[in-house]
């Protein structure tokens, strides 16, 4: 199946350097795979000649204009007609390519994707979906801060979109999804999640739903989906960020400490090293925008060339796992039962 994404190339604290280098990288996991580019040719064009794997994969485009980390995203949809990122989702829309990869203004790219891009019949809103390490492998978590507020409704097409996701693009057989609550009881909750609760057993995925569960299921690896509403996800997602911080910051300052933690760090340095890749931030990198017609992956803004390739890989993976074409079957007014479609 051959591919092709959009890339901004000027998006992200590092660009365009740390998006071409990526490039690079992912051309070489992914021949399959063409590329547009879209920045400003007199940094880009320089840096690509330096790629020569990129020579045959990358179709550059000259965009005049820049969104910035400062940039409002009131301001990006109004104007900024041709910057490197509208023109980028814009090329999804258009049909010349099947998703977008940005590593720019958050704001300014979830605005740009939502009104040029539109979401699928039958989706509300689209939902920021990750993925992050849990004792038992990855899990897909949503929203993580695209919809402050979410009603019933908004959480059990997440909890939709999240089972689809892990089962046709993580491979997942049957994924288990599971509601975030203060309390794995039926009584606990506010109307709005016991609500959604009702939803999901009713829904295509209730043999799926395990019910509700608590922040530390999430790293128990208790379910594989999980499902909350953005505030309480974006809270989530940075506490989580800030314990990894902390734990790798403890651990070089206890093995500093004496010249027998120095010695036990000699030890543990194997240990420690597949640990440290076992929770490297750059293998989780990307949001995904689930629910909207087309890919649109977005890339830490501080990552580098790693980091951005494992943006690129989520990507792929979406698109060869026909995302989309799972979510207008599923949300289609016609669409046909779960156990009908697995028959």
């Amino acid at each position: 199946m051959n591919v092709t994404l959009a890339v901004d190339a000027m998006g992200g604290d590092k660009a365009p350097g740390v998006v071409i280098q990526g490039l690079a990288i992912a051309a070489e996991r992914y021949p399959f795979v063409h590329f547009l580019l879209f920045g400003d040719s007199r940094v880009v064009e320089p840096l690509l000649a330096q790629e020569k794997i990129l020579a045959d994969k990358v179709t550059f485009t000259h965009c005049k204009e820049i969104i910035t980390s400062e940039t409002k995203p009131s301001a990006a949809i109004r104007g900024f007609l041709d910057s490197s990122m509208r023109q980028a989702v814009k090329a999804v829309a258009e049909g010349r390519a099947q998703g977008v990869v940005s590593a720019g203004n958050t704001g300014a790219y979830m605005a740009l994707a939502k009104i040029i891009l539109r979401t699928i019949p039958g989706i509300d809103r689209p939902a920021l979906a990750s993925l992050a390490p849990t004792l038992k492998g990855d899990v897909v978590f949503l929203d993580l801060g695209a919809n402050m507020e979410c009603t019933a409704k908004n959480l059990t097409q997440f909890a939709i979109m999240g089972e689809l996701f892990a089962r046709h693009v993580l491979h997942l057989p049957k994924p288990t999804v599971g509601l975030i609550n203060v309390g794995s009881e039926d009584i606990k909750g506010n109307p709005v999640v016991k609500e959604a609760a009702e939803l999901i057993r009713a829904s295509s995925i209730r043999d799926n739903f395990y019910g509700f569960i608590e922040g530390d299921d999430i790293t128990r690896g208790t379910v594989d989906v999980v499902v909350m509403d953005g505030f309480t996800g974006n809270v989530v997602l940075k506490a989580g960020e800030g314990v990894m911080h902390m734990a790798l910051h403890s651990f070089k300052t206890a093995f500093k400490s004496s010249w027998m933690a120095s010695l036990g760090y000699l030890l543990a340095k194997p240990m420690l090293k597949k640990l440290s890749m076992r929770l490297d931030y750059r293998r989780y990198n990307g949001g995904l925008w689930l629910g909207l017609n087309g890919v649109a992956v977005k890339s830490h803004g501080g990552t580098d060339a790693l980091g951005f390739a494992h943006a690129i890989d989520l990507a792929v993976d979406m698109v060869t796992g026909q995302i989309n074409t799972h979510f207008v079957r599923e949300f289609s007014s016609e669409a046909p039962s779960k156990a009908a479609v697995n028959s």
